[in-house]
């Protein structure tokens, strides 16, 4: 089943097409890469995806609602998380939790029982009433992923959720994600980190707008002859002509 349908998606800018009849599907529980240089486009499709842009043209569905003419269903059933740590610090991680799940619509009568499970999960039982603004930031990514994902959504989007953060805070993240795949959550990711790429089950890169290259790490390696998908990124990003937005 497909979580996400994009069909000739394309977001204009006056005269600057950012994004140029982009299509492909994302299926549920897939853990779905989706790479670009700066300037590719990849966060602007990614904002038309979750209903916070409307296309110039083509059609897309996130979890099941058309993100043109029903972007407040779709904002409603997914998660979301930034490179921008977007938790309040000033709140406790408790505090932070409650609040969230209050947002996301969870049901009063059972935030308590999930926000205790959720400190054991992530071993935070001891920092419940410590302030976020105290936490490491890998600590930090982890109760935001933990958070945007607390009302099981069927799809979440992280917009590069690890960047600054420690090589073994970064495993311990994406031991978060598969989890939350293994609970039948699409997992849409973008990522500075190649090594990243390589975790997921598929992953397409942009180039100057459109989809280059669509499949598993271990197909495009083979298409491009790469070692590693930071020789894939790089063989396909030296086609960009175009500058960073």
């Amino acid at each position: 089943m497909s979580v996400i349908i994009a069909e000739n998606l394309t977001k204009r800018f006056g005269h600057f097409m950012a994004v140029d009849q982009v299509s492909f599907q994302v299926e549920a529980g897939e853990i779905f890469g989706f790479l670009g240089a700066n300037g590719a486009g990849k966060t602007t499709a990614m904002r038309m995806l979750c209903g916070l842009s409307k296309p110039s043209g083509g059609r897309g569905k996130t979890a099941g609602f058309d993100i043109a003419r029903q972007p407040d269903k779709v904002k409603a059933s997914i998660g979301y998380m930034s490179q921008k740590f977007a938790l309040y610090e000033d709140l406790t991680v408790r505090e932070n939790i409650r609040l969230y799940a209050g947002i996301y619509g969870v049901k009063s009568a059972l935030i308590a029982g999930r926000t205790d499970e959720l400190l054991r999960e992530l071993d935070f039982l001891s920092e419940k009433n410590s302030l976020v603004r105290k936490l490491p930031l890998g600590w930090k990514q982890k109760l935001a992923f933990s958070v945007a994902v607390f009302h099981e959504p069927k799809v979440v989007f992280l917009d590069e959720p690890t960047g600054g953060v420690d090589p073994a805070a970064r495993r311990q993240f994406w031991e978060l994600i598969y989890r939350a795949a293994d609970r039948g959550i699409t997992v849409f990711v973008t990522t500075h980190y190649m090594d990243e790429a390589e975790y997921c089950n598929r992953v397409s890169i942009m180039v100057d707008g459109r989809i280059e290259a669509l499949d598993t790490p271990q197909a495009l390696k083979t298409r491009y002859d790469g070692a590693t998908m930071q020789d894939v990124f790089h063989t396909l990003a030296r086609k960009a002509t175009r500058k960073a937005e």
